[in-house]
């Protein structure tokens, strides 16, 4: 009986919509993509000559793109041709959007369905939505395809042209990229803002005042008539940028000793009416934002989350830059809002949003909960945990309130004027207090943004002043004096990063939170608290790509190609036009990526990696990492800083490598002559080995304090290089050491391993059959990843660094004589544990891998992604975990992705063939 197949993206989405459309539907995922453009390593030998060897695209032709099946998708592939042996129908269900309709295109690409096809799509995974899906299909939009294969061209040519120039000029294995290349710019630019800042000191006066009501606070505001410096006067360099009058702390304790004893009296009493109008609903980016304020989430953390309610049916689809909703969704929201808090917050016509970007395009409507009656965080409770349920709450909220009526006050501002007397720095002061009192709530009722700087919280909070009347006068209850600092810009969160990127118009919805994560892990930025600080590495691309490669990280330029993105999406400009002018120039002065990445000679490695800190100071960023580095000039003696002969050469530089924690904006010269101190230090002599006479020390180095001898040479000697040149025996200290405790004879001990333990008697068995007897050696010793026990080849893992000179021969064998274990020689106990698997039914624990934490049943591991803690995972989310990797199935071999490269390159070539034979021949024809 022939059926109907569905494929959508996600086993999790394929389990819902499969309850929805019955036994007439089969419901399968493809799990995201099936087909890529393959690295040209991967390509088989004829493929890397051709045009295609390169880039895996044909830059010369059209810039076709060489697509293969992923090896480990072929297993899903061959499943979905056998499932549509048996259907009627193809129904292609992936997301609509950009990478929705190409991973729908590969699939009608890579299965060449014989049968009809529809595409069907859908914004919220309902049984109603899904069944009026099925029935109002539409037809593939080539020109998101279109797009979206754009995109891939343009962000392979970008990565595959810039990032050697990287490898060659300042550290290999770094990448660039389109995007987040720009982020990282973003993040570089507000650290060397924080880095030139000035700090500017000031001192404020705030008064305490009563009528016949409570006393109230106001601060002071001007004197004889010049307004009194705030923080907000300041510029970043320390200066005041108007006519403010700065107070130090002897003036502003004068103006509040003699404010105590002043005659004060209302000088100015207003009112102003107070109205907000409620936020618009979620898009991808706002969400992003407020889940990163209130609820503590990542971006990729976040749109994890969002795409679990997604796909279980809660909310609409999460990638949107749009604050449409619809007529139902409105209506729905209206009529919750009414239920819930009454008619009079619920205005009289319902509040339309305009589109929340210029280009929104990746759905029709902002982020709500689904359906077309809203379930409410108490109905659903039962079903959501941890963040799910937290994030639901969110979006429900946000969505309610952005249908309710607006908040209604009044802000009153009360000016006194105080008589200072004899006072020398003044003899008028005004102070002003002001407060805004909420009279009826609104939306606010059901909601309130977040915000990014605390300190902006209390400028609309509610405060009361009390009933004056302009001349009253007022009693003074005390006054006093307080110091302040200008703080720099603040470092961006994950969150206004987001909002930061989608103000310049860069990346899209769907690219904020792997752009964040991409920067992270590649070692541009790292999280300091909730804060993004870059690192040096950051500072020496970025300088790169700001001096030669200007163009691809200007702001403008790089949001100029996402609305070019925009505009092939919408058929309104042609995708081999346009990569043509990327890649080659437009011919009239414009150049291209292949011209700027041409002649990089002139690029100074070493002053692109070079960062002046002031002082005589700089960073460098070397091939190991940063280090900060003081060059003496000639002539000059180091420890005084005196020129006695100008004739003599110049002093080797003074390094000290820089400690990962310590961020750019923290790193001072003087903390830098710090390190280089540190580093000159030659040690704590221990003592002499009374065996070799050599002094024994113990220093601190880059992996931690060790020991060492110190090896002198003959003064007639010649220096030694390579293997000819002595070694000394060096040697970490245990992790229970202190290095400014440690002793000769521990020091001693410590050199003197690896220790052996005694030998044993084995049997080898040569070639020909002989049998012989040979005594193999047990030794104990410290390593890379710990104590271990060493007998010939196998080595066995112990507990703890003291056993090393603790154990026994016996004890030794003992453990040689358990089967060998993968890792530490005991099994840690798990570092979380939940219940039984609803697939397996076996019990599923949190282990501490060999690459770090995992999720297992025993039967299928999964690896924690970035933002999964062991402390703070759910069963349900370890359940998930285990879910997807067992829907991946189990990872093929390279030698299998290779045959399947080399065959689809050898189609391609026959394709290529054919296409210029036909091009001949119709040429002769003509």
């Amino acid at each position: 009986m022939a059926t109907k197949l569905v494929i959508v993206e996600s086993p999790a989405k394929a389990k819902t919509i499969g309850g929805y459309l019955g036994s007439d539907y089969v419901v399968e995922a493809s799990v995201g993509h099936i087909r890529d453009i393959p690295t040209p390593s991967e390509m088989p030998a004829e493929m890397k000559k051709g045009p295609f060897g390169r880039f895996g695209i044909n830059i010369e032709e059209g810039f076709e793109p060489f697509y293969v099946v992923d090896p480990d998708k072929k297993k899903k592939v061959a499943e979905l041709k056998r499932l549509l042996k048996d259907a009627d129908t193809l129904y292609l269900a992936t997301d609509e959007d950009r990478e929705g309709e190409a991973i729908a295109w590969h699939l009608l690409e890579t299965l060449k369905p014989k049968v009809p096809v529809k595409r069907m799509v859908f914004h919220e995974i309902t049984k109603e939505a899904i069944q009026r899906a099925v029935e109002e299909t539409r037809e593939l939009d080539i020109d998101l395809v279109n797009a979206q294969e754009t995109r891939r061209i343009l962000d392979r040519l970008y990565g595959y042209e810039v990032s050697p120039v990287l490898w060659r000029k300042v550290k290999a294995g770094l990448s660039a990229g389109r995007v987040q290349s720009v982020a990282t710019r973003i993040v570089v630019e507000r650290e060397r803002e924080r880095m030139a800042f000035k700090v500017a000191s000031y001192w404020s006066v705030e008064g305490t005042f009563s009528s016949t009501s409570a006393p109230f606070a106001a601060r002071l505001a001007s004197l004889d008539g010049t307004k009194v410096a705030t923080g907000s006067d300041f510029d970043d360099t320390g200066s005041l940028k108007g006519t403010a009058r700065q107070l130090d702390e002897r003036a502003a304790t004068a103006v509040a000793e003699a404010t105590i004893a002043a005659a004060v009296t209302v000088s100015s009493v207003t009112e102003k009416p107070y109205t907000r109008r409620p936020y618009a609903p979620f898009t991808t980016s706002t969400l992003q934002q407020e889940a990163g304020r209130k609820l503590g989430l990542g971006a990729k953390a976040a749109m994890g989350v969002a795409q679990k309610l997604y796909e279980n049916g809660y909310i609409t689809y999460m990638r949107t830059d749009s604050t449409n909703l619809s007529g139902s969704a409105i209506a729905a929201a209206r009529g919750q809002a009414r239920d819930m808090y009454g008619a009079d917050f619920v205005p009289e016509s319902p509040r339309v949003y305009g589109k929340k970007s210029k280009n929104a395009q990746e759905a029709h409507e902002a982020i709500r909960p689904a359906g077309d009656r809203f379930r409410t965080p108490a109905q659903v409770a039962g079903e959501l945990r941890g963040d799910q349920f937290k994030l639901y709450e969110l979006i429900w909220k946000r969505t309610v309130a952005s249908q309710m009526a607006d908040a209604k006050g009044s802000t009153a501002t009360i000016k006194l004027g105080a008589d200072l007397g004899g006072c020398e720095v003044a003899t008028t002061a005004e102070y002003s207090a002001s407060g805004t009192v909420i009279t009826f709530k609104g939306f606010l009722a059901a909601y309130e943004e977040g915000t990014d700087e605390p300190r902006e919280s209390k400028k609309d909070g509610e405060a009361r002043l009390p009933k004056l009347s302009e001349g009253a006068a007022v009693d003074v209850v005390d006054a006093n004096a307080s110091g302040h600092e200008t703080s720099p810009p603040a470092r961006y969160t994950e969150a206004s990063l987001v909002k930061k990127m989608e103000e310049l118009g860069i990346g899209r919805p769907s690219t904020y939170a792997s752009t964040i994560s991409t920067i992270q892990d590649r070692g541009y930025v790292r999280k300091k608290g909730s804060a993004l600080a870059p690192t040096w590495l950051a500072f020496a691309v970025t300088r790169l790509m700001e001096v030669h490669f200007s163009r691809l990280v200007d702001y403008r330029f790089t949001a100029s190609m996402e609305e070019d993105l925009d505009e092939i999406a919408s058929g309104s400009a042609e995708r081999v036009a346009w990569l043509q002018r990327f890649y080659y120039g437009d011919g009239q002065g414009s150049e291209g990526l292949a011209s700027l990445v041409s002649d990089l000679g002139d690029i100074d490695a070493r002053a692109i990696s070079t960062i002046d800190i002031g002082d005589g100071i700089v960073v460098r960023v070397g091939r190991y990492g940063p280090y900060v580095e003081e060059v003496v000039p000639k002539g000059v003696d180091p420890a005084t800083g005196e020129v006695t002969d100008e004739t003599k050469t110049t002093p080797a530089p003074k390094r000290a490598t820089i400690n990962d924690d310590v961020a750019p904006d923290e790193l001072t010269p003087a903390m830098a002559r710090e390190f280089l101190a540190a580093a000159a230090d030659d040690g704590r002599v221990l003592g002499q080995d009374p065996e070799t006479g050599r002094e024994v020390i113990v220093k601190n180095g880059r992996y931690g304090p060790f020991v060492t001898e110190v090896l002198e040479e003959a003064a007639d000697d010649k220096p030694k290089r390579g293997k000819a040149k002595a070694k000394p025996r060096t040697a970490s200290l245990f992790k229970s050491m202190d290095p400014a405790t440690v002793d000769l004879e521990q020091a001693l001990r410590l050199l003197s391993l690896p220790r052996t333990l005694g030998t044993v008697t084995e049997t080898t068995t040569a070639e020909d059959g002989t049998e012989t007897q040979v005594e193999v050696p047990i030794t104990a010793q410290n390593g890379r990843y710990g104590p271990y026990l060493k007998k010939g080849t196998d080595s066995r893992s112990i507990e703890t660094e003291e056993q090393i000179f603790a154990m026994t021969l016996e004890e030794a064998l003992a453990i040689y004589a358990q089967p060998k274990q993968r890792g530490r020689a005991a099994a840690k106990p798990p570092l979380a544990e939940f219940g039984e698997d609803p697939v397996s039914g076996k019990k599923v624990v949190v282990k501490d891998g060999r690459f770090g934490p995992y999720v297992t049943d025993g039967e299928t591991n999964a690896t924690l992604r970035r933002d999964d803690e062991p402390e703070t995972l759910t069963a349900e989310r370890a359940y998930e975990l285990i879910a997807e990797k067992r829907a991946k199935g189990p990872s093929t071999r390279k030698k299998s992705a290779k045959k399947a490269t080399k065959k689809a390159a050898k189609k391609t070539v026959k394709k290529a063939a054919a296409k210029k034979t036909a091009k001949k021949t119709a040429a002769k024809k003509s």
